[in-house]
């Protein structure tokens, strides 16, 4: 049995698998330390694996049409402790519908995890029906107390290993998942590699050193990111830091990675990118700014060098046009281009290894 952090979990991504909305589900399908995760739900893919239709790789997770059918098909031994909210919708809403889903799965007994701006907790006849089947309902996105939040000090200069922000030029782009490959690739070639994560999926995969970015009160949020940083090399000695980004520097709606600069004081950036989006994600009309304007604001902004582009094949349907597009990019940055996700991380990460400290 994996060893987890919180056990077994079915992760809830009705209407939202393989869509933007669902990147929450799509990196908990693909990595978590926290749960070991036994299903997804989702109408439009019941019966199909989870794994073959995100990445075209089957992973053994099955996806079910609902609540209902999903416990009567799971064995008693692999019944779940967690329902996890799999959702990541604009605004971080929780839709309607859920709440049916989320009742039947407190009235079970299990825990319910959601990483959405509307708060469970808040709700007086869930918090009711928890506490009457003892179970427990954690909304990851809530703010900790002031008490508990940390101001930006200057430790960071103490920091004396390499940091690499994982940036991008837009929102939903997958930074989160190279974050991850790259911490995963350093930890493969022998180095010690930590994550500091800024959302909630990074936190539900099981990152030691988190905070939520965009949930977190302004005053606080380039302390919080300071502060897990400075953690992670206090606590880990890490050879390698890698900081997950959040939405782009030019998107209308999610504008994250000026603290992640200022705060995380990234040696060096690593730029995320899909070449078939011309449009930010979830705003039709505003077209995307170009890969070159992009990596030039965060030069200017940050004073440190894009190193790298890492390519987000969506859109894409054959090897052969996402080498073409990682050739392209190369040609306008004069930056080596990578596709971690498709491809191996190695060659990024023997480009990375030079800048070790």
């Amino acid at each position: 049995m994996k060893k987890t952090i919180d056990g077994k979990a079915l992760v809830y991504c009705e209407d939202a698998f393989n869509t933007p909305n669902g990147k929450t589900a799509h990196g908990l399908v693909r990595f978590t330390e926290r749960y070991e995760v036994i299903g997804v739900l989702d109408t439009k893919y019941a019966g199909k694996d989870a794994g073959l239709v995100l990445d075209g790789k089957a992973n053994g997770i099955p996806i079910f049409g609902n609540m209902d059918e999903a416990v009567a098909e799971l064995s008693t031994d692999n019944t779940p402790l967690t329902l996890v909210i799999g959702l990541a919708p604009d605004g971080g809403r929780l839709p309607f519908e859920a709440k049916g889903t989320i009742k039947k799965a407190l009235r079970m007994g299990w825990n319910v995890d959601s990483g959405l701006h509307d708060f469970l907790t808040n709700d007086p006849k869930m918090v009711a029906l928890a506490k009457e089947k003892g179970s427990r309902i954690r909304d990851v996105r809530k703010t900790p107390d002031r008490d508990k939040l940390h101001f930006f000090t200057g430790d960071i200069e103490k920091v004396d290993c390499l940091k690499l922000a994982i940036l991008g030029t837009d929102s939903a782009l997958g930074k989160r998942t190279t974050a991850w490959i790259i911490v995963h690739a350093f930890r493969n070639a022998g180095l010690k590699a930590e994550m500091v994560g800024t959302g909630q999926t990074a936190w539900m995969q099981g990152a030691k050193y988190s905070m939520v970015m965009d949930s977190c009160i302004n005053d606080f949020v380039s302390g919080e990111i300071e502060h897990a940083v400075v953690s992670a090399y206090e606590n880990e000695n890490p050879d390698v830091i890698v900081i997950e980004g959040q939405g782009s520097l030019m998107n209308p709606a999610y504008p994250g990675g000026f603290e992640i600069l200022a705060a995380g004081r990234p040696d060096f950036v690593i730029m995320q990118h899909a070449p078939k989006r011309v449009e930010y994600d979830g705003f039709p009309g505003y077209k995307l700014h170009s890969l070159k304007e992009q990596i030039n604001a965060v030069e200017v902004i940050s004073g440190k060098k894009v190193i790298a582009v890492t390519v987000n094949h969506e859109l894409m349907e054959s090897d052969e046009e996402i080498l073409e597009a990682c050739k392209n990019i190369t040609l306008e940055t004069k930056l080596p281009a990578f596709d971690v996700l498709r491809f191996s991380a190695e060659p990024l990460i023997s480009l990375l290894k030079e800048h070790l400290k």
